[in-house]
């Protein structure tokens, strides 16, 4: 198949799903009950990525003072708390993961 051709239809297929909710949400009232609900999804998601990141390493929970990304994770979570700044926040996490494996 060509790759253009799947690139359009992943293009359009994506387009219309989204569209589709936007649509549909502008003609209909979401009960408040879905709202509350909704409010929790990018926390779940969030941590159902970064989680795993932190304290599994090859197929294992590894919780110790030798695992760089738990460190960083650290790192990073103080200066969520201090900030409230995303993108240093991301940057203390590089910068630490950084550290960590060059010393």
């Amino acid at each position: 198949m060509n790759v253009w051709l799947v690139l359009l239809l992943g293009g359009i297929f994506t387009y219309l799903t989204r569209a589709f909710f936007i649509f549909l949400f502008g003609l209909w009232e979401i009960p408040s009950w879905v709202k509350e609900f909704l409010r929790f999804v990018p926390p779940a998601v969030l941590s159902a990525l970064i989680i795993p990141e932190l304290f599994v390493q090859s197929g294992k929970v590894f919780i110790s003072l030798e695992n760089v990304r738990l460190l960083a994770g650290i790192a990073a979570i103080f200066t969520a708390l201090l900030t409230k700044n995303t993108l240093l926040t991301i940057l203390t996490g590089i910068v630490f993961v950084f550290i960590f494996n060059t010393f």
